[in-house]
């Protein structure tokens, strides 16, 4: 497959990105599992160079994501490599390394204030000294404090710590406001073949917007490795009853009815996942979780298949009776 552009930008990044959550280990945010549960570091540091191997180019992770250690692991498995990546992390929360846990800002301003020395402190655990995509992590920050926000990412732009930013939030309006940044060239939200987002990818076609997804194998449900009886582990996020109602349980529900067509021409179901979603609008690029150098195989060999064609897409849409409307 052809590379995609960064929104607006003009950097160039593979279709297909690594998300690397998974690869954090155990955290909470709040009260609940932050993580995926354990992780070995040596095989989340072959992972991403392999990534990098297959064609995968592209990199997100978060300050929160282990508390920091997602990107240390990534910046270690980058280091001599850093000009081959395009990497994009996050920021807007209060990150407590010592204790693990991730908590909100006191308030709306402190995002604002701390917004230097968050990016700051990415920059050394990634051990780079620009951040390719720098995003505001906060899905419902208030809209009327977004301007500032964007302000200060302007500011980080002129001085070269960032190269461009966004916004990780499912609200159409709150992109809408981002969009208007001068260097806002992309937006993270939730898409896969179960949970469709056409306002938002519209928006972001509309916007000339770089569409990154979240989601995009629903947290595994999609891969066929999980049922509706898998109990996780008490120290992974899929037992927050969110995830459970909200991404999980549509994608069980609907797996079985969607087989056939996502496993056509010898696809896995996890690369009919993600096919759907390149056929879907010419702006995303997925980030499946990955954490193993087998996980690389299988995602990166979607690019390889290509999209689905406009008749299985079609196809999709009257199996779960969606409009199917264009982005």
């Amino acid at each position: 497959m052809e590379k995609r552009q960064l929104g607006r930008s003009g950097i160039e990044v593979s279709p297909l990105g690594m998300g690397c959550w998974a690869i954090g280990g155990v955290w909470r945010f709040l009260d609940i599992p932050g993580g995926w549960g354990e992780v070995d570091d040596a095989e989340s540091i072959r992972a991403i160079q392999h990534a990098l191997a297959s064609g995968i180019t592209f990199f997100d992770t978060a300050a929160t994501y282990g508390t920091g250690h997602s990107e240390d692991i990534l910046g270690r498995a980058l280091a001599g490599r850093r000009n081959e990546a395009v990497i994009a992390t996050k920021f807007g929360f209060h990150v407590d390394e010592a204790a693990k846990h991730v908590t909100r800002y006191a308030t709306p301003e402190t995002v604002i204030a701390r917004l230097r020395e968050d990016c700051e402190r990415s920059l050394r655990h990634l051990s780079t000294d620009y951040i390719d995509l720098y995003q505001l992590h906060v899905w419902d920050y208030p809209l009327d404090y977004a301007p500032a926000v964007r302000d200060g990412l302007e500011d980080l732009v002129r001085e070269g710590k960032i190269r461009t930013y966004g916004w990780s939030t499912d609200s159409v309006e709150c992109a809408r406001l981002f969009a208007e940044g001068e260097h806002c060239v992309a937006i993270q939200h939730d898409l896969n073949v179960v949970l469709d987002a056409p306002e938002m990818l519209a928006l972001c076609q509309q916007a000339n917007l770089a569409s990154i997804n979240r989601s995009p194998l629903a947290r595994g449900a999609l891969t066929g490795k999980y049922s509706k009886a898998t109990v996780f582990a008490a120290n992974d996020v899929r037992t927050d009853p969110w995830a459970q109602e909200a991404i999980l349980r549509p994608a069980f529900e609907h797996l079985d009815a969607l087989r056939d067509i996502l496993t056509s021409a010898g696809r896995t179901l996890a690369q009919g996942a993600l096919a759907w979603i390149w056929a879907r609008s010419p702006v995303t690029v997925p980030i499946p979780g990955i954490r193993t150098v087998a996980q690389v195989d299988d995602n990166a060999g979607a690019m390889a298949h290509g999209p689905l064609t406009p008749d299985q897409m079609r196809e999709i849409e009257a199996l779960l009776n969606r409009a199917g409307a264009e982005a």
